[in-house]
């Protein structure tokens, strides 16, 4: 049956359509497509055995619902993905301000048209991607934003004195009846705002000015806030707390694989960038890595959390600046390199929150530390340990790659504007680097192996074995002994 074409009350109840409400919606829907073994939030990675259960749980138990965590964990996200259980479409009493349902009409104005018009009464269809209204709140919300208020223009206009109830200009909340309706940052909302929620979320009344309207409005509530909050900013009032029957912790993505989908399901990579750019595996990992360095720096206030945007932000970065390079070399494609990290340094500096000792290093120092932490963490999840403390004599597997060092005639160096060809040329330079990954990564795809041996220059670097040197134009690699030797 095709719901459009019922445009009144009288062929609504010829249909038998029984209406329900809103939260039973959510749960009947949800448990559909549980039955169905259905995904229920889609596009939300690393949820599947921790929030999305008690979420789930939640719906089932029909409770309004505080997501609680730091930022940029898919809070709003999980609040906009619930109005997929939603039905399809719902009839509403044509002209009303706050969604009347034509069979249990809640307003004046729906109840006065269903008594004068009866099974006449105009209706119409509302589709469930416009049942999802959203707040942010902040110092400057009122009562009146999302309650309501008495409108003096609306009386004079239809004549009416403040004592009629006509004269009411409904807010967000009562707008949003039989919606969900999302306050993002609940913590910032003014305690005296949050008082007015009460009744609402328990009796299901409002009350505006001098006016008690017993209006049983049909919500589901989301709330989302940040930990931080309750102490920097503010907090949520305990009545209003004990009115929301779930509170679910979120949190950032537990490994780096997950991290990995999350980033490359959101990063907006433009369709020339995804043709002629290569990303190794390896440097999607090394960029995941470095957001959970960030996550357990000393430098980093782990309290406001770094959120999954860096990474995404960061991403992007760096295909731009391989872009960029490439286009100033005349390259047709070209593959993410070591030194193109040098550019996701300002999405790391733009979304951390540095305490007092990472304000004394500085922000450019502490994302350099991060990218610097991150290769010595994954470079031995690729290659033999490197131990701290080895014996004079002691043979290791990285003793040939530090001896073509040691012996090389002149400075190896990697400049940033290398065209494809040159850069490649440079790095087959040093033979010990093609011996050491046939060995350690025999199976290791062949496109990817320059930017490994980048990798392992770097890690060396990072475990004293070579130095390395940034200049204006690109980075210089020798032997850490080797011009002491040679000056003696």
């Amino acid at each position: 049956m095709n719901l459009e074409n019922i445009k009144t009350l009288g062929e609504l109840r010829k249909t038998g359509y029984e209406s329900k409400s809103i939260k039973d919606e959510l749960r009947e829907n949800l448990i559909s497509k549980m039955m169905n073994n259905e995904t229920v939030f889609k596009g939300v990675h690393g949820y599947e055995n921790t929030v999305i259960p008690e979420l789930e749980r939640a719906i089932l138990s029909k409770h309004n619902i505080n997501l609680l965590g730091l930022r940029g964990q898919a809070k709003t996200r999980l609040a906009r993905l619930m109005v997929d259980l939603l039905d399809e479409y719902i009839p509403v009493v044509e002209g009303s301000e706050i969604n009347d349902d034509p069979l249990k009409p809640i307003s004046r104005f729906a109840i006065e048209l269903i008594n004068e018009k009866g099974d006449d009464t105009p209706i119409y269809w509302l589709h469930r991607n416009d049942r999802f209204a959203e707040k942010l709140a902040t110092p400057d919300v009122t009562v009146a934003d999302i309650i309501g208020d008495v409108d003096p223009i609306k009386a004079a206009n239809l004549k009416l004195s403040y004592a009629d109830d006509r004269v009411i200009h409904y807010g967000m909340i009562p707008r949003a009846n039989r919606c969900i309706f999302v306050i993002n940052e609940l913590p910032d909302l003014q305690a005296r705002i949050q008082v007015a929620l009460f009744n609402i979320l328990q009796e299901g009344d409002i009350q505006i000015r001098g006016f008690k309207l017993r209006l049983p409005l049909d919500m589901q509530f989301v709330f989302t806030a940040n930990p931080e909050d309750y102490t920097n900013r503010g907090s949520i009032v305990t009545p209003l707390k004990d009115r929301i029957g779930s509170q679910i912790l979120t949190h950032y993505p537990e490994d780096i694989e997950t991290a990995k989908t999350i980033t490359q399901q959101e990063a907006n990579k433009v369709a020339s960038q995804k043709e002629f750019i290569q990303v190794p595996e390896l440097a999607k990992d090394l960029l995941e890595q470095v957001v959970f360095e960030a996550r357990d720096s000393e430098y980093i206030d782990a309290k406001s959390g770094v959120s999954a945007r860096l990474s995404i932000s960061a991403f992007e970065n760096l295909l731009s600046t391989a872009e960029r390079r490439a286009i100033l070399a005349g390259d047709s494609e070209t593959m993410i390199r070591l030194n193109d990290f040098d550019g996701i340094i300002p999405a790391i500096t733009g979304k951390v929150e540095l305490v007092y000792e990472g304000e004394q290093e500085g922000a450019q120092v502490v994302a350099e530390t991060l990218i610097k932490r991150a290769i010595k963490t994954l470079f031995p999840t690729y290659f033999p340990e490197i131990k701290k403390l080895e014996r004079q004599d002691a043979e290791t597997p990285y003793d040939d790659i530090v001896s073509w060092f040691f012996n090389a005639e002149e400075d190896f160096e990697l400049l940033d504007d290398y065209y494809e060809e040159a850069y490649k040329k440079e790095l087959d330079k040093i033979k010990p680097l093609d011996d050491f990954l046939k060995e350690h990564q025999p199976n290791m795809n062949k496109a990817d192996a320059y930017f490994v041996k980048e990798f392992v220059l770097w890690a060396l670097v990072e475990f004293k074995k070579l130095s390395k040197y940034r200049f204006a134009e690109g980075t210089q690699f020798k032997d850490p002994y080797g011009n002491f030797i040679n000056g003696l």
